[in-house]
């Protein structure tokens, strides 16, 4: 299993090629700029994920933060499943005030600040796009509610992201 940048499994891989990787720091890089260009609306729908992870180095911080001992933090409001932490309770997560405002904001996991411009799951379909002509990215994003405010921003946005992107891997 390969890792890209510290925390993105690429299974099937036991080492990515260094022009895979150009291709895959290219889908970061439009990942990355659609987070750095459209901070977080505070809306509370990503809150409602089934798969909010907890990596192992945040569980203690979290948990200090929620003001809740690592024991019960441990057992109460995680699950281990395939080697990672999850919380329990998702829909909405237990951290969801309501006003939707999310309690442990200051010290929440990485997963809830990257959501959903630097996860896996949309980065894997950038990264598609970039380098397979025939793939269609926005009939692979119908599974983005339009009513969230981060929907139009990505899909309005991410075609010609995308075609810089091709631009660039041309020329090298």
């Amino acid at each position: 299993m390969a890792l890209y940048r510290g925390k993105y499994i690429l299974e099937g891989l036991d080492e990515i090629p260094p022009s895979m990787e150009k291709d895959l720091d290219l889908a970061y890089d439009i990942c990355f700029h659609l987070k750095e260009t459209s901070p977080c609306e505070m809306c509370g729908k990503c809150c409602h994920q089934p798969f909010i992870t907890v990596r192992d180095t945040e569980v203690e911080r979290v948990a200090d933060y929620a003001g809740i001992d690592l024991y019960t933090f441990a057992t109460e409001y995680l699950y281990r499943e395939d080697g990672r932490w999850l919380f329990r309770k998702t829909n909405p997560c237990a951290f969801l005030r309501e006003d939707n405002k999310c309690r442990i904001w200051k010290e929440r996991p990485e997963i809830c600040d990257d959501f959903p411009y630097m996860v896996s799951k949309f980065m894997s379909k950038v990264y598609l796009a970039i380098t397979h002509d025939e793939y269609d990215i926005m009939a692979d994003l119908e599974y983005m509610d339009d009513t969230w405010p981060c929907t139009p921003i990505i899909k309005g946005s991410i075609m010609s992201l995308i075609e810089e992107a091709k631009a660039k891997r041309n020329q090298s």
